[in-house]
């Protein structure tokens, strides 16, 4: 069976799962399906775990890239992304300002659908945990084991997109408790993910390839547990950049993983076929709806370009100071954005010119053209691509590691060695000018070249106070030019500070210094449970 049908069959069972258990071979397309399958009716084997496991997975194709989810929550009240008012609209009563300038309220419908849907994930993950443990589900004890051990870890992920956005929420671990849940510290709940991560590694799988292609092995439960460990002074206020090395140096030794030759390959609309992916989240056109990045950001007239089956909204653009910053001959900055003249799939003439400028965010009067700001083309947009594409989510990829590595190696005094892991990323980038992938440690312990301050309407960067100031703001801007538009930059920028104290844009920091480094508690669910006190400055 090929990756292809893998990543059918992947979408299929968390379709099934988000309703009913059936289980089913892959080869076997003509079994009947229940509404209701009895435990005392079933004989379910190791063949069946990815319709067991469904459930779990199944809510983390909205989660990630649905609308307003984390991938909106990560880039867009950050420094990449801005969603400017258009003349077809896209003001939709601020909300997109609002998070780019940092002033969200506990009511904003966009952090409270990312609060909603990992708590999907772990409702479906208590629930399916409690049927293996009270015998619902009669398991033979290894694939039993297996199966809980995969389920904590999809769990754990949810509580980490939780930790990484909101901090302090309920931990709730039993299907069957109807009781109010009590909230917990961010610290708490960051113990509660190491623990569970740590305690199941051992009973994780170690297979990679097409039989593990969206779950997570024990690769994939490491590569979290590096991102953990990458943020735990953010989030517990004590660095753990050793236990970030150890889990890098656990993934890189197996040798299971590559960084693929083409740097576009990660993001193809067949990307389940990259050696590069650790753990993904599928999306398909057909079968896994939810990957409209395309749809939020080409304008409509894109879609003669790439003859689609379906009409772009034309909403969010790059940041003209971000583009600024990468070097010319970057590969990277013409394979993450579309620029320059768009021209007609079939005619040739040129239907729309994306220009770097954008006058404004909006609010002001301020409409940004039809043609404003370079356009996400990172994920492909196959031709006759329709409103959902095909492309996965590399949630961790080898790329990923290899930084985390490099990171805590420069933060560690070890910048020779992490300039050898950074030159090692940036290789594909410059295959046409190779000299200048080297990086060296001293350029790694410079500041950002990016020109942080506030954009005038003409383009110009007024009361700018640079990037010179941030520590490793060289690295930082590694970061960028790599992971461009990966649902992470909100989390970086934190980690080095630039989300608290710099304006971009028509961004200004706020007077406190930590000030929305946390999204609120939904007032919707603090009216639900009163024992929810709200997050500080809010």
């Amino acid at each position: 069976m090929n990756t292809r049908k893998i990543k059918h069959i992947a979408l299929l069972s968390a379709f099934l799962g988000t309703t009913t258990f059936s289980f089913q071979s892959c080869t076997d397309l003509h079994e009947q399906v229940y509404s209701e399958a009895l435990g005392s009716s079933i004989n379910p084997t190791e063949k069946d775990l990815p319709f067991i496991l469904a459930p779990a997975y199944a809510s983390f194709r909205s989660l990630m890239f649905g609308w307003q989810g984390y991938f909106d929550l990560q880039e867009e009240s950050a420094d990449h992304i801005i969603t400017p008012v258009r003349p077809n609209g896209w003001d939709d009563a601020g909300t997109y300002r609002r998070m780019h300038q940092h002033t969200w309220t506990s009511e904003e419908w966009q952090p409270y659908n990312t609060w909603q849907q990992a708590y999907a994930s772990i409702t479906k993950a208590n629930m399916v945990i409690m049927q293996i443990e009270d015998g619902t589900l009669n398991l033979p004890e290894e694939v039993g084991q297996a199966a809980l051990a995969e389920l904590r870890t999809a769990r754990a992920l949810a509580y980490y997109l939780l930790l990484d956005n909101h901090g302090n929420v309920p931990i709730v671990t039993d299907y069957r408790d109807d009781s109010l849940p009590d909230q917990k510290t961010r610290k708490e709940l960051y113990d509660f993910v190491v623990k569970e991560l740590t305690e199941v590694l051992p009973n994780l799988s170690e297979e990679v390839g097409t039989s593990m292609y969206g779950r997570l092995n024990r690769w994939g439960a490491k590569a979290l547990l590096a991102k953990i460990y990458l943020n735990a002074e953010v989030y517990t206020g004590t660095a753990q950049w050793q236990k970030v090395i150890d889990e890098a140096d656990d993934i890189i030794k197996t040798n299971n993983y590559r960084l693929d030759d083409n740097y576009r390959s990660v993001f193809s609309s067949t990307n389940q076929n990259s050696s590069e992916i650790i753990f993904a989240v599928p999306y398909d056109e057909i079968y896994g709806h939810g990957n409209q990045l395309h749809m939020k950001s080409l304008d409509p007239l894109s879609r003669l370009v790439y003859a689609m089956a379906a009409g772009p909204w034309g909403g969010n653009c790059a940041v003209p100071q971000f583009i600024d910053t990468y070097d010319t001959d970057d590969s990277r900055l013409h394979d993450s954005w579309l620029q320059g003249p768009q021209y007609h799939a079939s005619t040739g003439v040129e239907v729309i010119n994306y220009l770097k400028h954008v006058p404004g965010i909006g609010g002001d009067g301020t409409i940004a053209a039809s043609n404003a700001g370079y356009r996400l083309g990172k994920y492909e947009i196959k031709k006759g691509a329709t409103t959902n594409l095909d492309n996965d989510y590399p949630m961790f990829r080898y790329a990923d590691i290899l930084m985390m590595k490099a990171e805590a190696l420069l933060r560690t005094a070890r910048a020779d060695e992490a300039a050898v892991l950074v030159t090692q990323v940036r290789r594909r980038a410059f295959l046409d000018n190779p000299e200048k992938a080297i990086v060296t440690g001293g350029d790694l312990q410079k500041g950002s070249t990016y020109n942080y301050g506030w954009q005038e309407k003409d383009g110009s960067v007024a009361t700018s106070n640079g990037g010179a100031d941030i520590q490793y703001g060289r690295f930082l801007d590694e970061l960028g030019w790599e992971f461009a538009a990966e649902a992470r930059r909100r989390q970086d920028i934190i980690r080095f500070g630039v989300f608290q104290t710099k304006s971009w844009f028509n961004h200004r920091p706020h007077a406190k210094a930590q000030s929305r480094t946390l999204f609120p508690i939904p007032n919707a669910e603090r009216t639900k449970n009163p024992k929810l006190d709200q997050n500080d400055d809010y």
